[in-house]
């Protein structure tokens, strides 16, 4: 019987085929569109995603239901000793506590980690535990591991359209309407639990710009060992603006020579909340 098995959710934006290669387990997250329920990567694709959203369907977000929660960590369980699940931060969703609360009848086979991330900084937690697996940690090791990891780790991310903060009522239709105007950019953050505004500027450039100060600052006060040791890794992320990810990517590798630069797309969990054109810049410190 294998030892342990790695479960984490669509939010990490790792995807099925993703999953299969690197040998661990994908919950494709559920959301209900006109009152139609699709799942991540499964029915539902970032380009059809993204079409729906910009003819102003009604997308709600969901968690994964605990059927299949359970299904699979008890499919897993037949051939694995243990499993570690690595879902989104439980200061955005509510899965995290419902996944720790059905765990507890699990004996502690099944270890729930709450390291409270998202997106790239959330796939890293996972290569973080496949790293952890080869080394023959146990599932309750593991979990302790990337929990005293949790906030080393940053993202920061420009929202390009006001539409969709307005729609979820995060701000007002004023000050959407100002916003606009003005051409202003949000820069949200997401250190630990939650999604918090950090700056608003005028323009892409100076976003980018902004952002980049953001991690350059976090570099020097919190990552400054793992930069000597290169053990910090550097990510962009985006919503249906690839090409401009590129672009902020090539940008970014100038700036910090010998730091591999990894694209990902935001998980469609945040992009309903933020809308297409965002670009995020995000590090993580890599547990080896």
């Amino acid at each position: 019987m294998q030892k342990v098995a790695i479960v984490t959710d669509s939010n990490s934006g790792i995807t099925q085929a993703q999953g299969k290669e690197l040998g661990i387990y994908v919950l494709p997250m559920p959301f209900t569109i006109d009152g139609k329920e699709y799942f991540e990567d499964i029915t539902l694709g970032q380009e059809e995603f993204y079409q729906m959203l910009a003819r102003g369907a009604d997308i709600a977000t969901s968690q994964p239901a605990v059927g299949s929660i359970l299904d699979l960590w008890d499919k897993l369980l037949e051939d694995y000793e243990e499993v570690v699940h690595i879902p989104m931060s439980s200061g955005l969703s509510g899965s995290c506590e419902t996944a720790m609360g059905l765990a507890l009848d699990y004996d502690g086979r099944v270890q729930v980690v709450n390291n409270q991330r998202i997106s790239v900084t959330q796939r890293q937690s996972v290569l973080d535990a496949i790293t952890l697996v080869k080394q023959g940690k146990s599932a309750a090791e593991i979990k302790e591991l990337l929990e005293n990891a949790k906030f080393e780790s940053s993202i920061y991310i420009m929202v390009d359209t006001l539409k969709y903060l307005r729609k979820g009522g995060r701000i007002t239709a004023a000050a959407a309407a100002i916003g606009t105007v003005l051409n202003l950019k949000p820069v949200l953050q997401i250190q630990g639990e939650k999604l918090d505004a950090y700056a608003k500027v005028r323009g892409v450039k100076t976003a980018k710009k902004t952002m980049v100060e953001a991690i350059k600052k976090d570099m020097e006060a919190r990552f400054s060992d793992a930069m000597q040791d290169k053990t910090l890794c550097l990510e962009v992320a985006h919503t249906a603006n690839e090409e401009a990810a590129q672009a902020f990517a090539a940008e970014i590798q100038e700036m910090f020579p010998g730091f591999d630069v990894y694209i990902d797309k935001l998980s469609l969990s945040v992009a309903c909340h933020i809308g297409p054109g965002s670009l995020a810049f995000a590090c993580a410190r890599k547990i080896v």
